[in-house]
């Protein structure tokens, strides 16, 4: 979401971007979306032992579309890559065509798995490292993020900068929600506990079900609602059943966009209890809807919600407090309401997308000033053939700015 809202976001302010991101069979290779070019790279079919394998053989097909992309449809001026699952292709297009790179970090792998473990951790932690040596500007979205890439990789400080995620406030509060919708997900008295995310560990979502039978003896109206897939939810499925609350949990597994959004509008609260969390956009998305929000008290998510002015905290990991902070806003509407109004009034404020994406233009100015007066960008002997050629064939002067191009591992 991040990259889609980001790119987008971008487009409307006339930057010309372009996606190259991780395909499927059932979706087209390339299309306009939006205003942005999407292109997408299926990674070579052959057997990995690891996600290592299967990141490398992503970034080689990446490598090979980006380059026929640039050759055919002339150069860009800036390489933005997300994350680790990109490190390979972003480093070689920088190099090879010398064009500035930025890197967002939106986690590492140290904080996810609360330190390095074993070899693969490791050697994800060190393309992670890699990633942020190599670019000349890595974008963090919290306070929380950028003291942990200082901390973890060593980074230097005046080589970060630090943007937040956003939302759109007007898409998520503006929602219709079709008659009867809330009905597919509880009965019409029942009082919905929303989490939508991820099912792994991190998210937290076995706090949550840790505090189901202290809400319901306080509220026996709520009915939690749990959206989202993952490697966990077997595991949180046997949980709800073992506490024998699995009647009043539904497993919504994937949802749509649609259906998410009509989620939050009806939805009393909606909680996310990560024990490990950068930032938190799906926080934002609640708070953009109108929904007051319980937040675990860590990372990210405590830089988003100021608790008792526009969301709540509870003890990370403490299925207690968490129950406790539910049953407040279940059972007092004017604190919800109140809660809830602040929160929308801040996302306004201060993470509307066209925020963030001036923010981001304005990174990539800074990054072409210093890059030009350092000599980095020299489009002659150094590029390949054919793109020396381009660019002989068209002088910078009357060049179109091609912003960004944009890499993400995602779909």
């Amino acid at each position: 979401m991040h990259v889609y809202d980001l790119s987008t976001s971008m487009a409307r302010r006339g930057v010309q971007v372009t996606v190259i991101t991780c395909g499927e069979s059932a979706l087209a290779e390339r299309e306009r979306v939006e205003g942005v070019d999407v292109l997408r790279v299926r990674p070579y079919d052959l057997p990995t032992s690891d996600i290592l394998g299967w990141a490398l053989q992503l970034n080689v097909a990446m490598l090979e579309r980006a380059i026929n992309y640039v050759n055919n449809e002339g150069p860009v001026d800036m390489i933005h890559a997300h994350d680790w699952l990109v490190a390979f292709a972003a480093r070689a297009l920088k190099h090879g065509y010398r064009t500035p790179m930025v890197a967002t970090v939106h986690a590492t792998e140290y904080g996810r798995n609360n330190g390095l473990h074993n070899q693969l951790q490791r050697s994800i932690s060190d393309i992670e490292w890699w990633l942020t040596y190599e670019a000349w500007r890595v974008i963090c979205c919290s306070s929380y993020m950028v003291d942990e890439v200082r901390r973890v990789f060593s980074l230097p400080s005046d080589k970060i900068r630090l943007i937040p995620n956003g939302v759109y406030p007007d898409r998520l509060r503006q929602k219709e929600v079709p008659p009867g919708f809330k009905d597919r997900w509880a009965l019409p008295y029942e009082r919905i506990v929303f989490f939508v995310g991820r099912l792994v560990p991190e998210k937290g979502v076995q706090v949550l079900l840790e505090a189901v039978p202290k809400i319901l003896a306080h509220c026996p109206e709520a009915k939690f609602v749990i959206a989202g897939t993952g490697p966990f939810q077997d595991f949180l499925r046997q949980k709800a059943n073992d506490l024998a609350v699995g009647d009043k949990v539904c497993f919504a597994g994937y949802i749509s966009e649609e259906d998410r959004d009509c989620l939050y509008r009806v939805a009393d609260v909606a909680v996310f209890p990560s024990l490990y969390e950068p930032f938190g956009i799906v926080a934002l998305e609640a708070m953009a809807a109108g929904t007051p929000v319980v937040v675990s008290d860590s990372g990210g998510l405590a830089e988003i919600v100021s608790n008792n002015q526009d969301g709540l905290w509870a003890i990370t990991g403490s299925a207690n407090s968490l129950a406790d902070r539910v049953i407040e806003i279940l059972t007092n509407r004017d604190l919800a309401q109140r809660l809830a109004q602040n929160a929308m009034n801040k996302v306004y404020a201060q993470y509307d997308w066209q925020i963030i994406s001036a923010k981001t233009v304005t990174v990539y100015e800074e990054i072409l000033k210093e890059s030009k007066a350092s000599g980095f960008l020299d489009h002659g002997e150094n590029k390949w053939p054919s793109y020396a050629q381009s660019i002989a064939a068209k002088p910078s002067k009357n060049r179109t700015h091609r912003w960004a191009q944009i890499f993400t591992g995602g779909h």
